[in-house]
């Protein structure tokens, strides 16, 4: 099924890169990623019948919710934008003529992601029931209540420097405030905490390999495809306001500021 899954998410990667093909806004891709996961994770937890019912319900219903709440956020940001996302602009930019086929492997490479992290759930829901040890409820019980942390924890973040950008009188200052007074990166943070959610439901199952993904997602965070850039361009834009920014707050973990 899980080619299934990577075929459908080729289809949606497609028809987004026909649309940012034809507005030049390429910016669409990440909607599409996190809807891709929605998808996958929904169709998986409806159709395959192996894993305990608790299990099922609780990926299929809590895992959706959050790639969906994701993706409404991020198609939130995509439409209130005039302009293309500075990431996908430089990469126009730098790809020149060859642009319409370097967002191409651009998006396929992103279909790619999304199964990569739709398997931790993939995985969960193709555990027979047997294989399933009779703590499972207290492990689903322990993962519930990281996934809520981590549920509340990224959509305050979200709230907090979506109304702050909505404000003109905030233009070219630095969100610290609320839940950006202790962390830089706060929404980055929740949604690292959201991946422990899924090892621990392994634990139940025997998958101790699930593990690797809250490394996985740090790395891809921490060095590759968040901080690293809104660090840099956050730096282009606010100078100085954003550098004391940098000096007196975490950078990832919530932190209490220096003074």
């Amino acid at each position: 099924m899980i080619w299934q899954l990577f075929l459908l998410d080729v289809v949606v990667m497609c028809l987004c890169w026909l649309w940012a093909t034809k507005n030049h806004r390429a910016g669409i891709v990440d909607v599409a990623w996190s809807f891709c996961i929605a998808l996958n994770i929904f169709i998986t937890a409806l159709w395959v019948e192996l894993a305990p019912i608790q299990i099922r319900l609780f990926i299929g219903i809590f895992s959706s919710i959050w790639f969906l709440r994701l993706s409404w956020h991020l198609l939130r940001r995509y439409l209130a934008e005039d302009e293309e996302d500075r990431r996908y602009a430089n990469m126009r930019r730098a790809m020149g003529k060859y642009q319409h086929l370097g967002f191409f492997t651009f998006f396929m490479f992103q279909a790619g992601l999304a199964i990569l992290f739709s398997i931790p759930m993939w995985s969960l829901l193709n555990v027979p029931e047997a294989a399933w040890t009779v703590e499972t409820n207290d492990y689903v019980i322990i993962a519930g209540m990281i996934m809520m942390i981590a549920f509340v924890g990224e959509v305050i973040a979200d709230q907090q420097l979506y109304r702050f950008k909505q404000n003109p009188s905030n233009h070219g200052k630095t969100m610290d405030q609320g839940l950006w007074r202790y962390s830089r990166h706060p929404n980055y943070f929740f949604e690292w905490m959201h991946w422990f959610a899924y090892p621990i439901l392994g634990l139940a199952a025997g998958l101790y390999s699930l593990w690797i993904y809250p490394l996985l997602m740090w790395l891809f965070l921490y060095y590759i495809t968040g901080i690293p850039f809104s660090e840099q361009q956050a730096l282009k834009n606010r100078g100085k306001n954003y550098s004391d920014y940098q000096k007196r707050t975490s950078m990832f973990i919530p932190w209490k500021p220096k003074q």
